[in-house]
């Protein structure tokens, strides 16, 4: 446990002065606003943050503030909400929801933000609780704060916990979820798939190679002083640290770059399409796999990308417009119809980038995580299965469907595609003699007849790539 600040980091210290404590308790106040609407309401925190800082007009650095609070505090909350248990007399079930929020984020930089003093972050917790609460409450929320302090490291655990029950409390999982990973990968793997989940994601970015070349752009932005380099996952990724939103940089208004992790870089890689071939993308919202792989194309070719809701298609649209990508149409519709609608065996690739559990990102959606149950895993299986039966029909002999998710779960990766196979003797499994196992063979995992990519690999979104090939 931190019990003060050495003042490093890029967050806020002490040497900032006074005239900074009023933004820290705004960006703590934004913050705080919206945890207890994800906590109320379950909001979705990434989009309930973004519009919440566009309100605020908080500074980049105030922004960054807030930003690492929500994503910290949702991301511990199982740790945070078991040390509190012992400080707060009646239990943080009976308090109010901003007050528990408000214990939580503070708890959150006391014990894992160094660069924040904690003295400072108690002080500013007391100081919300005495504008939004009474005197009894912001007593409360400074004895048990000042109590934590006094208490040394933190969490405690007791020794006859399981390996399970340790990782659950320790990198702050829901147990039936560390249970599953250690059944599916052993403990050790399982552990290490917790801990990579809490790490800030990292900002990587897909160069548009039809108007720039990878090396080309790095040097761009290592002259503008950006701490840039080269992806070790994707040939077409770079990865950006301490860049701020490069959404808003003129390499992303020009088209010379996408914004996309650098697993989900790999897929389009899979899919291997060349120019004039037709391609379908199933599910294909927002549009960078899509786009990824009309780049591949050299935007010679045909792609028709779907999607089961007319706005995100749009956004399909759009992402192809500003990468001045032309062979891209899009439509919208139940991706199960397309097999009525789309001529039989007319498509020489087609990616099926399926509905999932989500479990791979957690990192970057870090509520997901208690959003999720078991029983979701498989239901979206269920439709996972008669997806790939459907959509495959439309196949041309010789072709390649490209099967993949962003989660974790064996159920919906591997056993989707090992229990088509059985089901369909005219395809067959080619994932191992690709250019990109021959790459991630010594890291990521052979799992099945597909590669599974686990978020401790490479610091990257969990990811799950199977490559199937139609007999001639």
């Amino acid at each position: 446990m931190s019990a003060g600040g050495n003042g490093n980091g890029n967050g806020r210290n002490k040497a900032r002065g006074r005239n900074n404590k009023a933004a820290m308790g705004s960006a703590r106040e934004v913050a705080l606003d919206v945890l207890v609407r994800v906590d109320e309401q379950g909001a979705y925190s990434n989009l309930l943050l973004n519009s919440s800082l566009q309100k605020a007009g908080l500074s980049r650095e105030d922004s960054g503030l807030a930003t690492e609070l929500v994503y910290g505090t949702i991301s511990r909350m199982n740790t945070l909400d078991y040390v509190l248990e012992k400080f707060v007399a009646k239990g943080i079930a009976k308090l109010q929801p901003w007050v528990r929020s408000l214990l939580r984020l503070s708890l959150y930089q006391i014990l894992y933000l160094d660069r924040i003093p904690s003295h400072a972050a108690v002080n500013e917790a007391v100081n919300i609780s005495k504008k939004r609460g009474h005197q009894g409450i912001s007593g409360m929320v400074n004895g048990v704060l000042r109590s934590v302090l006094r208490a040394g490291e933190l969490p405690v655990l007791p020794k006859d916990l399981s390996e399970s029950e340790r990782v659950s409390i320790q990198h702050s999982h829901p147990l039936w979820m560390v249970q599953r990973w250690m059944d599916e990968y052993g403990a050790e793997t399982a552990e290490a798939i917790c801990a990579a989940n809490n790490e800030p994601p990292a900002v990587s970015v897909r160069v548009n190679t039809t108007m720039i070349s990878r090396e080309r752009l790095l040097n761009e932005m290592l002259e503008q002083g950006l701490q840039a380099s080269a992806s070790e996952v994707s040939p077409y990724g770079i990865v950006i640290r301490g860049g701020g939103n490069l959404a808003l940089s003129t390499w992303y208004r020009d088209g010379f770059l996408s914004i996309q992790d650098e697993s989900s870089m790999l897929v389009a890689e899979a899919v291997a399409p060349e120019p004039g071939m037709r391609v379908l993308d199933c599910c294909a919202a927002p549009g960078g796999k899509t786009a990824h792989m009309a780049e591949l194309m050299k935007d010679e070719g045909y792609i028709f990308a779907n999607d089961l809701h007319q706005h995100k298609a749009r956004l399909i649209s759009e992402q192809a417009q500003r990468l001045g990508l032309e062979s891209i149409v899009t439509g919208s519709g139940d991706a199960m119809d397309l097999v009525n609608t789309c001529e039989s065996s007319s498509f020489d690739r087609i990616l099926l980038d399926a509905p999932c559990s989500g479990l791979g990102v957690i990192r970057r959606k870090p509520d997901l995580k208690w959003r999720k149950e078991p029983e979701d895993v498989a239901s979206i299986a269920a439709l996972q299965r008669v997806l790939l039966e459907s959509v495959s029909k439309l196949l041309k002999p010789g072709g390649v469907l490209v099967y993949s998710t962003c989660t974790t779960e064996q159920a919906e990766n591997g056993d989707i595609v090992s229990s088509f196979l059985e089901q369909s003797p005219d395809f067959t499994a080619i994932t191992f003699t690709s250019p990109l196992w021959d790459r991630l063979q010594d890291t990521a995992l052979g799992i099945g007849e597909g590669i599974q990519i686990l978020p401790h690999h490479y610091g990257s979104d969990g990811f799950y790539i199977a490559r199937l090939q139609r007999r001639l």
